[in-house]
């Protein structure tokens, strides 16, 4: 497919040949640091998007659901959640409680959270969980979607948060959440770009990330739809969840809905191939009604260099081809 090799030739040409490793902050000592940045078994950060599902009280009440909700956010170092449903705000200090209640060696999370955004009567919000000595928080806005003759395309307006990751390859990245209507997906994924252009007018951002779920696949975005969507024509935007993948965890279903895609420097500071699915359903073993407890779609997901990790300018980051098996 053309745009495929197109966008594995963009990727290429972003890879540097090396990177200079850089001094630890005094604030952390260093035994700590690569701690944290190998917890998975190499240095780097781990950065999710995960769509829980109606995150709300009743889920909130279901102890075996939230045991895997905190077992599968400690696999990241920052998790994006997704329809959280929770006007009394106990939500996300319940996973904080839960995440930091047996930490070892200071390791602990924190969290910043959007307002209830939505229409009319209905409302969720986007929260980013992350661990608090590896990142913070430089700045934080909802994106006004007011533009005079496009105004209110976005379903849940994408609180678009700046982050500074001074143990990272890139030192700060901007991460623009995003969780669509299905039947205005494509129109809100294009308005992705006038979301960055208005960033670019705030801040002084170099590197983007734009993740959640974007129900952008199946009959909600259809092949010939890409055409119309900048956020996919502009070459400069790098896709790293492909048309091809599965992110739902329903066995009869095989849909693209939940995708990342960078802009920036920090495409070049992607560890190959680790763009990818976590599969909860197989890492836990359970079955597929248990599954569909914790929620319809699984975690999207990859890593960023650490200053201290040595790149291979020969790989290149490229969308996943291997299909992931299910369980029954």
């Amino acid at each position: 497919m053309a745009g495929t090799l197109a966008l594995q030739t963009l990727l290429s040409s972003h890879q540097v040949l090396n990177r200079r490793s850089a001094r630890m902050s005094q604030s952390l000592p260093a035994l700590l640091l690569l701690l944290l940045l190998s917890v998975h078994g190499t240095l780097a950060l781990r950065v999710c998007s995960f769509n829980v599902r109606s995150f709300g009280e009743t889920k909130r009440e279901n102890q075996k659901v939230m045991d895997i909700i905190v077992k599968i956010i400690k696999r990241c170092d920052i998790m994006l959640l997704m329809e959280i449903k929770d006007s009394n705000n106990r939500i996300c200090p319940m996973l904080l409680k839960r995440l930091n209640g047996n930490s070892r060696r200071g390791i602990k999370y924190n969290y910043v959270i959007s307002p209830r955004l939505g229409r009319n009567t209905y409302k969720e919000q986007y929260a980013f969980l992350y661990m608090e000595k590896l990142l913070s928080v430089k700045k934080s806005y909802v994106y006004g979607d007011n533009q005079n003759g496009d105004a209110d395309v976005f379903s849940r307006e994408p609180f678009v948060t700046w982050f500074q990751s001074p143990h990272t390859a890139v030192k700060d990245f901007v991460i623009v959440p995003l969780h669509t209507t299905p039947e205005t997906s494509i129109k809100e994924i294009d308005e992705l770009v006038d979301v960055y252009m208005d960033v670019k007018k705030r801040w002084n951002a170099q590197n983007f990330i734009f993740m959640g779920d974007f129900n952008a696949g199946c009959s909600y975005v259809p092949k010939k739809s890409w055409r119309n969507i900048r956020l996919r024509t502009d070459p400069g935007f790098v896709w790293l969840i492909g048309d091809q993948e599965d992110t739902t965890v329903k066995e009869s279903t095989n849909c693209a809905y939940d995708r990342i895609v960078l802009r920036g420097q920090i495409i070049s500071s992607v560890v190959p191939n680790s763009n990818s699915i976590f599969n909860f359903q197989k890492a836990y073993e359970l079955s597929e009604e248990e599954a569909l407890n914790i929620s319809d779609h699984f975690p999207v997901e990859f890593k960023l260099q650490s200053s201290r990790a040595i790149t291979n300018s020969k790989k290149s980051v490229s969308p996943k081809k291997k299909k992931k098996a299910k369980s029954s």
